[in-house]
């Protein structure tokens, strides 16, 4: 997924799917001023492995630099029931006086021009019960939630009627978050500086309904630099303005460490990023993939599935090399 390719909407679409609201609604609650600071979740992929492997030569490397970092945990149809799975994480933050980060990955048509994380609810309505089962599960403790990564950049693997569609179910499901979950932000996806230029960008996020979310997530699983991001996301706000209002943005740090080299799965020689804080040129720098996680079969990760940790690839990603 995150593809840097170049892909371009009509401009005709602002006019297809018109922006469900007009003008920025008042702010949520602040979630970060209700907790303590970010959550580290105990069973992440690298801390699982790393507690399983103590002899491993690795593992220590592997938990101090990437496991016990406040990273996103990712949740969609491998999820089971969504309201157990978010509930469970959720809880376990609150529980600690944690903020929790999660990303909702199970829009139906998924990644569809990557195609190695493929998949996503089975209809419209399906998504539309899960998301809505997501955001009344989180209910009033604080999160952030970054919506569906690829959602606006795959564009140009769809039909007309699939964009309509998935225009629609974003827009839905910003509403969920608001109406339901009132100490969430909510950042819905908008690629990252190498895939969609700002201008049709912006046009893209308005349709989906942005104006309704908190803001815009960029570099999710990707490598650009955080100044190339910082850059597109200042631009991507500017262009916003056209419609009315504009957003902040947060950028995924978690594997941009050496910037990146033109490819998205599973390049060698990247390297981690800024942990996870608040600013940094961004409303907020996140590690929202997993450092160590495979991008599908490709590059690095040949022969592994998207998803998998993959213990030599995050140890050489600590380094850089």
């Amino acid at each position: 997924m995150r593809r840097p390719l170049c892909s371009r909407m009509l401009a005709a679409l602002a006019l297809v799917v018109p922006a469900v609201l007009v003008g920025a609604p008042a702010a949520q609650a602040d979630p970060i001023s209700q907790t303590s600071g970010f959550y580290v979740n105990p069973y992440s992929s690298p801390a699982s492995w790393a507690a399983a492997n103590p002899a491993d030569g690795r593992a220590s490397t592997i938990r101090a630099a990437i496991a016990q970092k406040p990273m996103a945990s990712w949740f969609g149809n491998w999820s089971g029931d969504i309201s157990r799975a978010v509930g469970n994480y959720v809880g376990a933050a609150d529980t600690v006086d944690k903020l929790p980060l999660l990303v909702a990955y199970n829009i139906p048509g998924r990644d569809a021009c990557g195609g190695h994380s493929g998949g996503g609810a089975g209809s419209v309505a399906a998504y539309d019960q899960w998301i809505t089962s997501f955001a009344a599960t989180i209910g009033s403790r604080p999160a952030v939630v970054v919506l569906e990564p690829d959602a606006l950049g795959d564009f140009s693997c769809m039909s007309q009627s699939q964009i309509n569609e998935r225009l629609g179910m974003l827009s839905r499901a910003i509403g969920q978050f608001r109406s339901k979950a009132p100490n969430t932000w909510t950042y819905l996806d908008a690629g990252n500086p190498g895939w969609v230029d700002a201008t049709t960008m912006a046009q893209r996020l308005n349709s989906a309904g942005v104006s309704g979310a908190r803001g815009f997530a960029l570099n999710v699983s990707n490598y650009f630099p955080t100044g190339e991001n910082v850059t597109f996301g200042n631009r991507l706000g500017n262009e916003l303005r056209r419609y009315g209002y504009t957003k902040p943005f947060v950028v995924d740090t978690s594997r941009n460490g050496n910037g990146a080299n033109g490819q998205w799965c599973n390049p060698a020689g990247r390297r981690i990023g800024t942990p996870t804080q608040m600013g940094g040129g961004a409303e907020m720098l996140l590690w929202l993939k997993t450092p160590g996680e495979s991008d599908g079969n490709c590059g690095v990760g040949g022969g592994s599935s998207a998803g998998q940790f993959l213990p030599e690839v995050a140890y050489k990603m600590v380094y850089g090399y």
